[in-house]
């Protein structure tokens, strides 16, 4: 297999590094300041809504996960599911929205983006499995467009990742697990050569619990990251290293199982699955002022899917292959200065981002068995973005703040067909082309300090999301030559916020927020079938409350609650439901942090009826999940740990979608509910030595 572009990886990113001297953004969270203590700290002072937080590395490690990317759900009101195979992005659900695989919630990771524009698998494609959970130290969150330092995908919100710089004690742990899992992780630091070294690396394999499948999951995450005083700040340079192969076990349609042709958890298309990479480098550096960020990215991507099965083919079936294989490479810079505005203390920011996806191929192939019939649609894509912004902090006095702020995007698409006539005879050649647009976004919030412990706020702002680069010059629909309309290239979205959060008795941190967002347009591209698709103007509000309890030293209690509603503006296909819109999201737990050895926790998420067609005569039933986390300190730096994976064994589904589709033996299609269900009740041990 060729290697070349790892060592120009390696050359760009080393080229990074040693070229930078002064500045390095900090994270797109903006909170890096914050003393990372979790849900403790009540972010009162540094916070501009009730809807932004911080959870340290203490609460990740608590929390029972099924899969990598669920730790998303440590943000109050996300859920996290899967349709398919382990290997793939996950799906993510937040305030009304089914964000897919994150078409409107901005997604860092140690400041690199992990939102894929203008995918092969879908716009936005957010890929969580190159994170070690025990190597982050803590997860920063904010909902709402209404920070001037995050742009594309943030309607619904925002998500920093932040790696540790080094740990207190190294470990090494071995999961065993029902259905083959296992995992073995290790992360460690050391001093040397004028700095801190933070190295990490997890191999995790996996056969899954279906019928007719082996998922043979092969994941390897690799990650080394050197942290060093470098003259008046810090610098960080960070290489990370994915790969990862996988069987799927995709959504069956609900007849194929009331017929007794394939149990809950069998398949139809045994020889679906993918394969997938990401290798990065970045560096980082600050000081009181500056911050300067830049980062190079390799990513591929091959993913085989069937969901159809026989409805465009009745000979050869419907399984196709998504291509997506790019470089991006970006950036980031801010310069935060102290001024005074009609004699009051200000802090002000400028910033310049910069982010350029090189896309050697983004594809579409019909196949069998994983074997190319030939090509629906393939193109060479370069988007190229920057975004300008400004923001000003100022004080009224002690109990009153403004933060205003102004951002400006620019985004020019280059689509080049790589295929001139595809698979059905189609000429391709019009959807090549170019595009470009530019966007200003406004944003405010106004914050009240009530007393020392309790703070309102009221927030606004304008946010966006980018479309597919091929929707935006497109003109012929791959499938039969027919004329299509292109999308806009951004689209805009409008959000509002009324919060407030405080702490009561020192014990008990909450917040509560009353919310509004409208989207101009819905329009995305349709990675499945290579065309563009409408939706409409929508708009969202809704409620969220959460709770945080210290009980005592030892034990906390949490709760969150989130309430939504979700509807387009004017009637489509007979009704104004949003498929996919969940009304009603609530999570609870316990947690125990030591008690004569013993650690765990205790966890309920229950994700509420939704919609599957706009006039809502189908709806999904709801999914009720608990997990359980217990451990014990033993001698000699050990610990045992077992985690009772969806405890109650509910065979509630992890999604569900109506769409058409034809089983072999069927003489036309059939509209049917398709469903993924829940993993059964699993159990893993875990033993880990600290060192």
């Amino acid at each position: 297999m060729d290697r070349t572009w790892i060592r120009q990886l390696l050359v760009v990113g080393a080229a990074l590094a040693a070229g930078l001297s002064v500045g390095q953004a900090k994270s797109q969270s903006g909170l890096e300041t914050v003393e990372v203590e979790g849900r403790r700290v009540n972010l009162l002072g540094s916070a501009i809504s009730a809807s932004e937080g911080l959870i340290g590395q203490a609460e990740i490690a608590l929390r029972p996960l099924l899969r990598t990317g669920e730790v998303l759900e440590l943000v109050p009101g996300m859920v996290v599911t899967q349709h398919s195979g382990t290997g793939k992005a996950n799906q993510y659900f937040l305030r009304g929205f089914n964000l897919d695989h994150g078409t409107d919630f901005a997604t860092f990771v140690d400041g690199m983006p992990l939102n894929m524009r203008s995918h092969g698998h879908g716009q936005g494609y957010t890929d969580l499995n190159p994170i070690i959970p025990e190597a982050l130290s803590a997860i920063a969150y904010r909902k709402g467009p209404y920070h001037t330092d995050v742009g594309d995908f943030s309607g619904a919100g925002s998500a920093q990742f932040r790696l540790a710089d080094r740990v207190e004690k190294g470990l090494a742990e071995l999961s065993l697990g029902e259905d083959a899992y296992r995992r073995l992780v290790a992360v460690d630091s050391s001093r040397a050569l004028g700095g801190d070294w933070l190295y990490a690396a997890e191999l995790n394999s996996y056969d899954g619990p279906w019928r007719g499948l082996e998922e043979d999951l092969e994941r390897f995450n690799g990650l080394l990251r050197h942290t060093r005083e470098l003259g008046a700040g810090r610098l960080s340079v960070t290489a990370m290293a994915y790969d990862n192969q996988w069987n799927s076990a995709d959504q069956i349609p609900g007849r194929a199982v009331a017929q007794g042709l394939i149990s809950r958890r069998g398949v139809i298309d045994p020889t679906v699955g993918g394969k997938s990479s990401r290798y990065s480098l970045s560096a980082r550096w600050h000081d009181q002022q500056w911050e300067l960020s830049a980062y190079s990215i390799r990513h591929d991507l091959n993913l085989w899917s069937n969901f159809t099965y026989f409805l465009d083919d009745p000979e050869n079936g419907d399984q196709f292959e998504q291509v997506d294989e790019r470089w991006i490479h970006g950036g980031s810079g801010s310069y935060r200065w102290e001024d005074s505005i009609f004699g009051r203390p200000v802090t002000q920011r400028l910033g310049l981002e910069l982010r350029y996806d090189d896309i050697d191929e983004v594809g579409l192939y019909r196949s069998v068995e994983r074997r190319r019939l030939g090509s629906i649609r393939s193109d060479a894509v370069e988007e190229f973005s920057t975004g300008l912004f400004w923001d000003a902090d100022l004080v009224w006095s002690d109990r009153l703040r403004t933060v205003v702020g102004a951002r400006y995007d620019y985004y020019d698409f280059e689509v080049d067909g790589r295929v001139a006539r595809n698979l059905q005879g189609v000429d391709l050649r019009p959807n090549s082309g170019s595009a470009d647009d530019g966007l200003l976004s406004l944003k405010g919030s106004v914050i009240l300090a009530l007393d020392d412990d309790w703070e309102a706020y009221a927030a606004a702002g304008q946010g966006f999301h980018s479309n597919d680069a091929r929707g935006t010059t497109i003109r012929v629909d791959p499938a039969d030559g027919s004329a299509v309309p292109r999308v806009d290239p951004l689209v805009e979205s409008l959000g509002a916020e009324l919060g407030l959060r405080g702490v009561w008795a020192e014990r008990l941190n909450t917040s509560v927020a009353l919310w509004y967002l409208e989207l101009d347009s819905e329009l995305v591209f349709v990675g499945d079938a290579g065309n563009t698709e409408a939706s409409g103007e929508t708009r969202r509000h809704g409620l969220e409350v959460t709770a945080y309890y210290s009980i005592n030293s030892r034990w906390t209690a949490d709760f969150e609650y989130a309430w939504s509603d979700a509807r387009f503006t004017r009637a489509t296909a007979g009704g104004r439901e949003i498929p996919g819109a969940v009304e009603h999201v609530l999570q609870a737990g316990v947690s125990l942090t030591d008690w004569k050895g013993w650690y765990g926790s205790l966890r309920l998420r229950y994700f509420g009826e939704r919609p599957l067609v706009e006039d809502g005569s189908v709806e999904a039933d709801a999914t009720t999940v608990v997990n359980l986390l217990v451990g014990r300190q033993l001698a000699l730096n050990w610990r045992l740990s077992a985690e009772l994976l969806n405890l109650l064994d509910s065979r509630d589904h992890d999604i569900d979608y109506l769409y058409a589709s034809q089983l072999p033996g069927e003489a036309e299609a059939v509209e049917d509910v398709h469903y993924h269900i829940m993993e059964p009740r699993t159990l893993r041990l875990g033993l880990t030595w600290s060192f």
